[in-house]
């Protein structure tokens, strides 16, 4: 398969799944065209990294360009993707009568879904800060209206909230892109050329060091929002909450790890051209706010949907922290962080959203007790929780130590004992309500739950994934230092 085809073929395919998902009558025909464009996703995702070196850029016409980084993200995305689509498809035979309203719900939710994928694919595969600009926007565009699918009064709470944040956000954004066209064409470099990552960093030396230094801030806070970084958070308990299971896997699975790869390459952009002072500083204050914002929540947290959310924000908040040492290692550990944590995230929300439909309520004291109501669905949560809070031998745990002993050699042994110690209470939390939900006494008696054909896939997928990157990582350590290189690691 050429590099073209590769390039654009993670884009397309989802692209033209979602018009296969207005199109065609035959539901069976929209749900494998959507589960076959994931797995072209993957599949390229994992051609294109086996053919990465370190340093090398695999396409480049400024528009689209991959390296290490994005064949990393796009084989992510794909992994997940397959595992929300494959987990969409028994969401949408639990939806109710098949009249033509809820045809024409799951045709719009099916196409969204792959709207949704190719926008986030682009944002990686993007060598332009202006298209990473449009697809980070078109991701909210697509989200919005899947947070708001069963157009209940919350759901559409949630979608005005998501909207006006990520828009604000989003916006900011806007205007540090705009600020370093400015300085980038001021500096001499060819306005078709002002946007492109490659040139912008081979000539950051040349900018003017107060435009960029505004610029930087206004993308760092405004591509910030969309990871769930404080102070632009509030919109991910409500939108995660609210949405389709599916989605709320995708979204806190995968939307947020690309934004921060994102600022990632905001940040090394303005290391080169700034120094490593400001970006890390800006890091460090963000993500440690987040991660104590985010362990206050989950402690007095008493719905299953919100905690893994809040969760998430709490993921994010440290590899906030982790990404300002800028280190080799701290940032391939974020990479194994980003993939582990979204393959439990998909684990996760698939199973919070069965037990959703089958008992009518997240509400952990609602739920409490479904171990003896629903085994398969009880073991697949424990699952998913022990590998969340990082524990031997799933992934999460090599990617905390490797961020860890980052840190340690960047000389950020005050924030590393910080971050470490809000790690050590959220994992608590998330532990008791955990245990709350499997074993606690129920508040009211319920029916006994079987796991669908396609939770069983999900879980047992994505359990064997976690534990076959957590033993046996070995082929990943090549992939994770070449995108460490590309993403700016000293």
């Amino acid at each position: 398969m050429s590099g073209a085809l590769l390039v654009t073929l993670p884009v397309a395919a989802p692209v033209a799944a979602a018009v296969v998902a207005v199109v065609a009558p035959w539901p069976r025909a929209r749900s494998a065209s959507g589960v076959a464009a994931s797995l072209a996703v993957l599949a390229c995702g994992v051609a294109l990294a086996a053919g990465n070196e370190v340093g090398r850029t695999v396409a480049d016409d400024h528009l689209l360009r991959v390296d290490a980084a994005a064949a990393f993200m796009v084989t992510v995305i794909g992994a997940i993707g397959t595992l929300a689509t494959v987990a969409g498809v028994g969401y949408l035979r639990t939806e109710g009568a098949r009249d033509a309203t809820a045809t024409r719900d799951a045709r719009r939710y099916e196409a969204l879904v792959q709207v949704f994928l190719a926008a986030m694919t682009l944002s990686v595969l993007a060598g332009n800060l202006g298209v990473v600009w449009v697809a980070i926007e078109a991701t909210t565009i697509s989200t919005a209206f899947l947070v708001g699918h069963r157009r209940t009064r919350s759901s559409l709470e949630a979608t005005w909230k998501y909207v006006v944040i990520c828009s604000f956000g989003i916006t900011l954004a806007f205007f540090g892109v705009v600020l370093l066209y400015l300085a980038a064409t001021q500096a001499g470099i060819p306005p078709a050329q002002a946007l492109d990552l490659g040139t912008l960093s081979a000539h950051a030396a040349r900018l003017d060091p107060a435009l960029t230094r505004l610029a930087v801030g206004l993308m760092l806070a405004g591509f910030g929002t969309k990871a769930g970084l404080v102070p632009f958070h509030t919109w991910l308990a409500d939108a995660h909450g609210q949405a389709p299971a599916p989605v709320s896997a995708l979204m806190s699975g995968v939307l947020l790890s690309v934004a921060l790869v994102v600022v990632l390459r905001v940040r090394s952009l303005a290391d080169a051209a700034l120094g490593p002072g400001f970006a890390r500083d800006w890091l460090l204050a963000t993500g440690l706010a987040t991660l104590l914002v985010a362990v206050s929540l989950l402690v007095a947290q008493r719905d299953l949907k919100r905690l893994l959310a809040y969760s998430s924000l709490e993921q994010m908040g440290l590899l906030a922290v982790a990404a300002a040492s800028g280190t080799r290692l701290a940032i391939e550990g974020i990479l194994l962080v980003v993939a582990a944590h979204g393959l439990a995230k998909a684990l996760l929300f698939v199973t919070a959203g069965e037990l959703q439909h089958a008992e009518g309520t997240t509400s952990i004291s609602d739920l409490a007790g479904v171990a003896s109501r629903a085994p398969a669905l009880a073991g697949a949560l424990a699952a998913g929780l022990v590998a969340l809070v990082g524990l031997p031998p799933f992934a999460l745990f090599a990617g905390e130590i490797a961020i860890a002993r980052g840190m340690a050699d960047a000389h950020l042994a005050t924030a590393l004992a910080a971050a470490l110690v809000l790690l050590v209470v959220g994992s608590g939390s998330l532990v008791s309500h955990g245990v709350t939900v499997l074993f606690g006494r129920p508040a009211r008696e319920g029916r006994r739950v079987r796991a669908s054909p396609a939770t069983a896939v999900v879980a047992v997928t994505g359990v064997t994934v976690l534990l076959v990157l957590g033993v046996v990582g070995g082929p990943l350590a090549h992939l994770l230092a070449a995108a460490a290189t590309s993403l700016g690691a000293r």
